[in-house]
């Protein structure tokens, strides 16, 4: 979203005709790139900062794999002493490897073998890093310039075309040279090599209280070309959650939906795209397994023409052609006619995904929860009409300096059926106590909020809907409507869990990695207390409306068939009793063992026999074993 800024474009319509009309570049058939780059200094603030690090990173790698394994992902060890190889030497025949830097892992798509080498890096890291990678001396600082041209070229030389390429570097140091050193200008000067080059630099601080001021504020800003007093100190621990589920405020602009022009009268249009509101959690591909080899099965669409002989029904003649060479054929007056792919393309494309301005209306007409659709978001952009985001930002400023929304009908793609949609005028959420996902990954531009029809709007009858089992009065319904309005909360999607996908993904996991997760599933959801305050206000009135509950008779306990007593309790069995050989024999005698859990009879085979089995066994075979070594 770094094509209109609201605070940069403030030229009006009434400028000159004669600027440079540059369309935006966009290209979104290349693939995604996130090489990391973990300064080795986090290492001298205690281990525990550099394996949060690597955890953050085990999560990308995790997350790479099961949803987006397109994507490639390389991972560096900066200002480190020694520079092992990587488990693709060869990898690095054509770069120039500079010193102090050790490239673990070059940009590749992920697969299970590199997952699996970088969990068995993980076992021994905390023990092994200072010994295998060190740290450069004598003050821990390597040469800052010639690890980002090392960067620069992993990610020319990666051998797939790029359409967004990062580089994140996990550090807790706030400058990498002293100010006044040769080496603080050069590596100033490497910025603009990423600004032409397209490449995004991310800094993620591993502590809390990180200074941007010596080094990294001007780094960024000329790395995106943009004003010193423009950039903003982020939070680091915002950053270090987002990095972790891989939700860069760049990652989630750049996913546009689609582009359309926005008709605003006869001869006056705009051209815009349009993104996701709140950014979709992207589920696991579908994928056929064969059972006998567990081999992926691919399949591949195939048109094939045959003649066929009128009597036998013998094939005469049989081709292939390609899909835009075939055709259909209908009956029309005893007549078959033939229509190609072609024709029938041009019929489906008569109406191109396009908007149409209807009117305005004041904010307040609209509600302000609509369960129709979900909302999409609407930017500028000036690739088909040059001096697009000038007209947006005036329609822009405009909505907001009066309170209006603009009522407009929608075709979102071809083929698709047009709705009304009412375009919302919003702002970017400056304020510092609002942190949240919302806040960073929003921006200003029009919320695009589709209409309920008719066919969307139920009536329903509280009175009617279950006449059997509402007894209620009339007071007794509003006292119940004013609850349900206090049920209300400020949904953030990054909040819930969805424990469908959780599931999923623990299963995926544990059959590929061979490793299990904790998976909380629904039990991460939102904190009920402000519900339960909200609705303690109400309880007076609640009392006064209905009768006080009666608590329901305790049922009786059931009696034994045989004695017509209750049955007696059985002691638990605590394991300083398994110690006795006795009580084992008295249990064997008396046919409790089955009442002993798999533990203590795996505690049994373990200390009386020195037996062990392993602990999926099931409990029948521990008891047969136990009984067979007894006699």
């Amino acid at each position: 979203m770094s094509t209109w800024n609201p605070e940069n474009d403030v030229d009006l319509l009434s400028g000159s005709e004669d600027e440079e009309e540059v369309a935006m570049k966009r290209d979104f058939h290349g693939r995604e790139a996130l090489l990391f780059v973990v300064d080795a200094n986090l290492q001298t603030g205690g281990i525990d900062r550099l394996m949060e690090a690597f955890n953050i990173i085990r999560t990308a790698f995790i997350s790479g794999i099961m949803v987006n394994d397109k994507d490639l992902i390389g991972l560096i060890f900066a200002n480190t002493k020694h520079s092992p190889p990587p488990l693709e030497s060869s990898a690095l025949d054509n770069i120039v490897m500079p010193d102090n830097c050790a490239v673990f892992l070059p940009l590749r798509q992920l697969t299970k073998p590199i997952v699996e080498h970088y969990l068995e890096f993980m076992v021994g890291v905390e023990a092994q890093f200072a010994k295998d990678y060190g740290l450069v001396e004598p003050d821990g600082c390597g040469r800052f310039d010639l690890m980002i041209r090392l960067c620069i070229e992993l990610l020319e030389k990666c051998g797939k075309k790029l359409n967004n390429a990062k580089i994140v570097y996990l550090t807790d140091v706030s400058s990498p040279h002293p100010p006044s050193s040769n080496h603080f200008q050069a590596s100033l000067q490497k910025a603009s090599d990423l600004e032409g080059k397209e490449f995004e630099f991310h800094v993620i601080p591993m502590v809390d209280d990180f200074d941007y001021e010596p080094f990294y504020k001007e780094f960024i800003t000329l790395s995106r070309a943009i004003e010193l007093d423009a950039f903003q100190e982020p939070d680091a621990q915002m950053l270090r959650e987002i990095l972790a589920d891989r939700k860069l405020k760049q990652d989630f602009l750049r996913r546009c939906l689609g582009h359309f022009s926005f008709h605003l009268g006869p001869n006056l249009s705009m051209s815009v795209q349009y993104y996701n509101y709140f950014q979709r959690r992207a589920y696991p591909r579908k994928v056929q397994i064969l059972r006998r080899d567990n081999s992926v099965v691919s399949s591949k669409r195939v048109i094939t023409v045959q003649k066929r002989d009128e009597e036998s029904q013998d094939i005469l003649h049989e081709y292939q052609i390609k899909t835009t060479g075939g055709w259909y054929t209908c009956n029309v007056g005893g007549e078959k006619l033939r229509i190609s792919t072609e024709q029938l393309n041009r019929v489906r494309n008569l109406h191109k995904p396009k908007m149409l301005l209807l009117g305005f209306k004041h904010r307040s007409s609209l509600p302000e929860i609509s369960y129709s659709k979900p909302s999409n978001f609407m930017y500028p952009d000036d690739q088909s009409i040059i001096g697009s985001k000038r007209l947006f930002r005036a329609l822009w400023e405009r909505c907001l300096a009066r309170e209006k929304i603009a009522i407009c009908l929608f075709m979102c793609k071809r083929k698709s059926i047009p709705r009304y949609v009412a375009l919302v005028p919003v702002e970017a959420s400056n304020k510092e106590e609002e942190k949240s996902y919302r806040s960073l990954l929003c921006g200003d531009g029009f919320k695009m909020v589709y209409l309920p029809e008719s066919k969307h709007i139920r009536n329903i009858d509280m009175f009617d809907w279950n006449e059997t089992a509402n007894e209620a009065s009339d007071e007794g319904v509003e006292f119940f409507k004013k609850v349900i309005k206090k049920l209300r909360v400020d949904y953030q999607p990054n909040l819930i869990n969805d424990p469908t996908l959780e599931a999923l993904q623990s299963n995926l996991l544990a059959l590929s990695l061979d490793f299990t997760t904790d998976s909380k599933g629904i039990d991460n959801l939102l904190d009920s207390s402000a519900q339960d305050q909200r609705i303690e206000k109400l309880l007076p009135e609640y009392e006064e409306i209905f009768e006080p509950e009666v608590e329901p008779a305790k049922k009786r306990v059931a009696k034994s068939a045989t004695s017509g007593a209750t049955a007696p309790k059985v002691a638990k069995i605590d394991e300083e009793q398994l110690k006795s050989h006795d009580f084992l024999k008295e249990l064997a005698r008396d046919q409790r063992l089955p009442s002993c859990t798999v533990a203590q009879l795996l505690f049994i085979l373990d200390h009386h026999f020195q037996v062990k089995m392993p602990k999926n066994t099931v409990k029948a075979k521990l008891v047969d074993k136990i009984e067979s070594l007894i006699n």
